[in-house]
């Protein structure tokens, strides 16, 4: 009993079968056929290792939201060299929400030769040259984002020898903590002095023969330092054409979430528009000799999350393309036969027009003569 069911189910399976098997002596194989393959096995390979490739590649997602964390602070990252001894500048940064000085205790002033070793002059360039191909191409903000990576940095390295030229610029490095408000940091002539009405910079012992506010920025950032990133301003090189000089920096600073497969951290965008002018007071060009970066805070946050194509949907891919050139090919291979058929049968009837036939008469018959036996032979 239990084998007649067992009988009866494998039967069963049988007839669902929908892959019947078609015996060999059944298989009529032809050379179009076996071309038709090897180009349907050729495309198939081809596509297979192209939607591999696709796989294996990432994207970056973006989303926007609103940034509702004003509590915190702001880290600014500054690394800048002017081209005037430190004690003749002075850098600071004015809260506009509180009107006052913040606290700027964590730069350096490091007195250097404002002259670049070749080795500094080449990374240099090829951060000019990376920042003038992201102005052309956005996308590449995407790959710099995906090559992220804590052991690398785009500072500049060290001098690889001991210069004899005394220094004759200072550098400004280090970072600052601000409110997230709109502020001003600024770099101008004389030390900065906190009062309760504002701020003051002791620029009288400095003649206006010794400005030169020539500068570099090695690199400028907000939020937490990730190395790899580049920024807009890092490579920037500025050269004063007069010693009374404003260069102003207008930076709006994006909050920025990045999510990586080889990072995750919290920092900031942001882009920057450029301004400089002679403060000449004659001819009503007013102000204060020095570099002014003005930064504001952007209201909304964006979430960049690198995304993978699933497992499960390369497999429906790569099903589709097998399954589909197949079925394709099938088709043209079938219609190509159905039309070779039709075009080699109007060929074979040709071959058989009519002929003359004399009859007794004397006249003539076009039409064939019927087929005998004999003639089939």
């Amino acid at each position: 009993m239990r084998r007649l069911n067992r009988k009866k189910t494998l039967n069963l399976m049988k007839e669902l079968d929908a892959f019947p098997k078609v015996p060999e002596s059944y298989v009529e194989t032809s050379a179009s056929g076996g071309t038709v393959s090897l180009i349907a096995f050729t495309t198939i390979a081809f596509l297979t290792i192209m939607e591999f490739m696709v796989y294996r590649d990432t994207w970056m997602k973006y989303e926007y939201e609103v940034d509702k964390d004003f509590t915190s602070k702001l880290r600014i990252n500054i690394d800048i060299t002017v081209a005037m001894r430190c004690q003749y500048v002075g850098a600071d940064v004015l809260d506009l929400a509180e009107t006052m000085v913040a606290s700027a205790d964590g730069l350096i002033y490091e007195p250097v030769p404002f002259e670049l070793t070749p080795q500094q002059k080449e990374l240099q360039r090829m951060l000019q040259l990376i920042q003038s191909r992201l102005q052309e191409e956005h996308s590449l903000q995407d790959v710099i984002f995906k090559s992220a990576f804590k052991s690398a940095s785009t500072a500049l390295p060290p001098r690889e020898d001991n210069s004899l030229q005394s220094p004759d610029a200072c550098r400004i490095h280090g970072h600052l903590y601000v409110n997230k408000v709109a502020g001003n940091f600024h770099i101008t002539v004389g030390k900065a002095i906190p009062h309760p009405r504002g701020h003051a910079h002791l620029a009288a012992l400095v003649s206006h023969e010794s400005y030169n506010f020539s500068h570099r920025i090695d690199h400028l950032s907000f939020g937490e330092l990730i190395p790899g990133i580049i920024n807009p301003l890092d490579g920037t090189e500025k050269i004063a054409s007069d010693h009374n000089q404003m260069f102003q920096y207008f930076i709006t600073v994006v909050p920025t979430k990045l999510h990586t497969y080889k990072i995750s951290a919290e920092t900031h965008q942001f882009s920057v528009t450029e301004r400089e002018r002679v403060i000449n007071h004659a001819a009503g060009s007013h102000g204060v000799s020095g570099i002014f970066m003005k930064y504001d805070i952007s209201s909304l946050m964006v979430t960049v999350t690198e995304e993978h194509m699933p497992f499960w949907q390369f497999l429906v891919r790569l099903c589709g393309i097998i399954g589909g050139i197949f079925s394709t090919t099938g088709i043209l291979h079938s219609f190509g036969r159905f039309v070779a058929e039709i075009i080699f049968c109007r060929f074979r009837l040709g071959s058989y027009r009519s002929t003359s036939v004399p009859l007794p008469d004397g006249h003539t018959s076009n039409h064939l003569p019927p087929i005998t036996d004999n003639s089939t032979h």
